[in-house]
């Protein structure tokens, strides 16, 4: 049997992935933004593809603040930058888990 892959939008590409290629960033009631690793957390999530070049694409569009309608300190958008940074590099080091 064929396992169903999660598709999830990039919200910078406007392309559709696998949910393993992409990072969530959830934002909850009390408009706090933050990184999601496990794809659990309460609130509204918006997607981007684990690449360096779309998350620096992501703070200089400000995709973030569009997305969910508030301002977000540049500092999130340093911390996302970063751990799209290890996820990357994680990935090339062990494989994609196949």
């Amino acid at each position: 049997m064929v396992k169903k892959i999660p598709m999830r939008k990039d919200i910078v590409s406007g392309e559709m992935f696998p949910k393993k290629e992409l990072v969530r960033v959830v934002k909850n009631k009390e408009n706090e933004v933050s990184i999601d690793p496990t794809g659990k957390k309460q609130g509204r999530g918006a997607y981007i593809r684990l690449d360096v070049a779309v998350a620096k694409q992501a703070r200089e569009n400000k995709t973030f603040e569009k997305s969910f309608g508030i301002k977000i300190d540049p500092s999130f958008y340093e911390d996302l930058i970063a751990y799209v940074d290890h996820q990357v590099a994680r990935m090339e080091l062990f494989g994609n888990g196949k």
